[in-house]
């Protein structure tokens, strides 16, 4: 059993959450459908850390589909769909996140990712820093198989920063959060709508007629609150 996740017995919903959500990402069909057949991913072991969810379940079965072999891990404790993991699990994808794991347990799955028989990953998908943190703390000698990783995030982008002003970063980074599809699309208009939702189920007020304090003034947060609410006071 090559996976750790809450309920595998959620992975009839979680398929039926994915197949919906493929319907909202025509970008992965469309890859899916134009390189499907050639594999172009064929040869690539990708570690992945980054939020279990519907979403990143279809990205990661558009992985496997262009080739790519995966083993997954969440990189926040709380912020897993556990039916996503099931169905990712089910499908023979390995994955060890579900919601609710203690930091010991976050660090364990990580290491699910990276350790495993016959494994030799080369390519690292990320999202915060923290599994390729543990890559160059824990196991540094895998560190000469990998080809490179990608960074999602401005937490994972700093954190990066950091090594290379150190001399400690070891493989080459792409830096996806200050891409124009994510900067300007993502950010801007995805974590817009979410970040409201969040905001929502936290607290469980109404928005409308609220005053709201904006620290910081980036596009995710750039015109969110300004939907919503009648006065928005913004430090930058």
């Amino acid at each position: 059993m090559d996976y750790k996740v809450k309920d595998i017995s959620q992975h009839a919903f979680g398929r039926q959450e994915i197949e919906i959500a493929e319907t909202e990402m025509p970008g992965l069909m469309a890859i899916r459908e134009q390189y499907g057949d050639s594999k172009p991913l064929a040869g690539a072991n990708i570690m992945g850390c980054l939020h279990m969810t519907i979403q990143t379940a279809v990205l990661i079965e558009t992985l496997v589909a262009l080739g790519a072999k995966c083993r997954w891990s969440s990189c926040n404790i709380y912020s897993t769909q556990d039916h996503a993991a099931a169905a990712i699990a089910q499908s023979g994808t390995p994955v060890f996140a579900w919601k609710g794991m203690s930091e010991e347990e976050f660090w364990w799955c990580i290491d699910q990712t990276i350790e495993a028989d016959g494994w030799e990953p080369n390519m690292i998908l990320d999202d915060g820093g923290d599994l390729t943190l543990r890559m160059h703390e824990k196991y540094p000698e895998l560190l000469k198989n990998i080809k490179g990783l990608s960074e999602e995030t401005t937490t994972g982008v700093l954190r990066l920063e950091q090594m290379v002003e150190k001399g400690t970063l070891q493989v080459p980074a792409i830096n996806v959060n200050d891409s124009v599809t994510k900067s300007k699309f993502d950010n801007l208009y995805g974590c817009k709508e979410s970040l409201v939702d969040g905001i929502r189920r936290g607290t469980d007020v109404m928005m409308a007629g609220k005053v709201a304090v904006v620290a910081g003034f980036g596009d995710v947060v750039k015109e969110a609150l300004l939907v919503y609410v009648e006065l928005a006071l913004v430090f930058k």
